[in-house]
């Protein structure tokens, strides 16, 4: 992807809504969240033509630089980038802050350097404001990132796929509606089925679908991402680079470098980075009595309504699920997590947990660590010192 330079720095900060997105949020800025094809990041950067920088909380700070440009225009993560929104922003003048009712949406200066994440409202205070005519589509919740996710693939879709031209498909797939269906050069199509006639679907390059998968769009399927043999993917489902997927999947997100490579079930979820799910792991997605979810908030430190009938796990990077391990609805594991047993694990595993609801236990740092980069150095990966540092944080504070 091309970029064409301007002389402004973008910074996406992190606003109050990250909190609301633990535990993903934990490991990265709100901007590296992947909702649709594409992160949030990487939905601005295209649109704004450049690259962008973060302004996230001082743990993480160097693993994610803020820029070092005095003009700067700051930009909330969590918003959803579109070019009514792009255009709005690029129009603001120096100590301008775009604003919808009481949310910031941008905010402009040429004194980046005195702006603090910590107080960020105070230090954008006496910027004038310009109204935004209309609602942002926005993260507000942890759920939003599956429950937005076909909205998402829509749009990016049509975004990333302008003006360019699809691989052919192959004459041993069988493809419903192929003017939904692109292909990026250097992708693998096995014979499959793909039916695309209720949503688009996006194979990247270098991704692989094996012999007999079963698609049913919106889906995304990332750069190295692989769909094991006889997989089932309903949409509104997004595969991000690196990953490999089997068995039965719907409306999942799946960040990057994460396994699920054998048969089980998993519905209405999100799996960030470097997890991996064990052979015949199951989620419930659904309550016996059709209830609606409750999901256990970190930052609120207590179980909140999230309004959805259906609603599955929600794990955080590095963590790990051994076989035949059964999640229940609305299930929460934090970061490093070994999560392992007969039954079902509580509704919330906490960083750093070893084991499971019959004995758990804290996962020793140097061990997580030691699991972590031996996952990574398959991919030619480790965790930079910085990165370690970060966990550390998390590890200290994890209570």
């Amino acid at each position: 992807m091309g970029f064409f330079y301007k002389k402004m720095n973008y910074t996406l900060f992190d606003s109050e809504t990250r909190n609301q997105l633990l535990p993903f949020t934990h490991t990265r800025p709100v901007a590296d969240v992947r909702c649709g094809i594409m992160t949030m990041r990487e939905r601005w950067e295209l649109l704004l033509r450049q690259p962008t920088t973060s302004l996230c909380p001082n743990y993480m700070q160097d693993v994610f630089p803020k820029g070092n440009s005095e003009s700067s225009t700051f930009i909330d993560a969590s918003i959803f980038a579109n070019k009514e929104i792009v255009a709005a922003i690029e129009a603001l003048n120096d100590n301008e802050q775009l604003v919808y009712n009481t949310w910031v949406i941008a905010a402009k200066t040429k004194h980046s350097s005195l702006i603090n994440y910590e107080h960020f409202a105070d230090s954008i205070k006496d910027f004038k404001l310009v109204a935004y005519p209309q609602e942002p589509q926005k993260l507000n919740h942890i759920w939003d990132i599956f429950l937005k996710n076909e909205s998402a693939i829509k749009a990016d879709f049509l975004l990333m796929t302008k003006g360019k031209k699809s691989q052919t498909i192959p004459e041993y797939v069988t493809a419903i509606s192929p003017e939904n269906i692109f292909i990026e050069e250097g992708a693998v199509l096995n014979p499959c089925i793909i039916n695309a006639a209720k949503g688009p679907i996006y194979i990247a390059a270098q991704a692989e679908i094996m012999e007999g998968c079963m698609l049913r769009g919106p889906i995304a399927l990332g750069k190295h991402a692989v769909l094991k043999m006889g997989a089932k993917v309903y949409g509104a489902t997004t595969i991000g680079a690196g990953c490999k997927v089997g068995g039965e999947v719907s409306n999942v997100v799946f960040f990057a470098n994460s396994n699920k490579g054998h048969d089980g079930f998993i519905g209405n979820a999100v799996i960030g980075e470097w997890c991996n799910l064990g052979a015949d792991t199951n989620c419930s997605n659904l309550k016996n009595n059709y209830d609606i979810i409750k999901v256990w908030s970190e930052y609120d430190n207590k179980l909140v309504n999230t309004g959805l009938q259906f609603c599955g796990l929600m794990m955080g990077d590095h963590s790990k699920s051994g076989i035949n391990t059964m999640f229940n609805t609305g299930t929460v594991v934090g970061v490093s997590s070994n999560v392992f047993g007969s039954n079902f694990p509580d509704k919330f595993v906490p960083s750093f947990s070893w084991g499971a609801a019959e004995e758990t236990s804290t996962y020793q740092f140097d061990k997580a660590i030691e699991t972590a980069n031996r996952m990574m150095e398959r991919r030619g990966l480790s965790l930079s010192e910085a990165a370690q540092k970060m966990y550390r944080h998390l590890f200290d504070n994890r209570a």
